[in-house]
Order: C-alpha cells, then sequence, then structure tokens
C-alpha cells in the first residue's frame, strides 16, 4: 500500500527534472497563440491540469475525513457513553 505514493512521487520528480533538463524554465509549456493547433492542445492541457487538481482536492477530503472518523472511533465523547 505505501508503495503507490512513492512511485507516484518518483515519477513527479523524474518529470520535473526532465521539463528542466529540456530548458523549460519559464513555465510556458505550450504556445496557446500559434496557427497548428497548439490553442487546442493548450485548452486540453488546461483542463487536465484542472482535472488533476480538482481529484486531489477530493482525495485530500477524503483523508481527512477518514482520519477524523477514526479519532471518533478512538475517543469517544461523553454524549456516546450515555
Amino acid at each position: 500500500m505505501r508503495r503507490a505514493p512513492t512511485l507516484l512521487s518518483r515519477a513527479a520528480l523524474l518529470a520535473t527534472v526532465t521539463l528542466l533538463a529540456t530548458g523549460c524554465t519559464n513555465g510556458q509549456l505550450v504556445d496557446a497563440g500559434g496557427n497548428n493547433g497548439q490553442g487546442g492542445l493548450a485548452f486540453v492541457l488546461l483542463a487536465a491540469f484542472f482535472g488533476i487538481f480538482l481529484a486531489s482536492l477530493f482525495y485530500m477530503d477524503k483523508v481527512r475525513q477518514r482520519k477524523t472518523d477514526s479519532d471518533e472511533v478512538d475517543n469517544p465523547s461523553e454524549d456516546s457513553k450515555k
């Protein structure tokens, strides 16, 4: 189970190093103003970025809720003892 986050972090590190090694230092991966369809590619990449961003927000919320639920089970309140 711990193997997936390690693999994901290694893949992210490899992608970052690859981008820096290829000269992408100004943050502009795709020129959306070109005539060869780069505007469409920029839109697809933007949509993918927002999809990953929203998925990560939902994942973090689920982890927070799971930890909160397990804390309540470990430490029951006074009301639940009655």
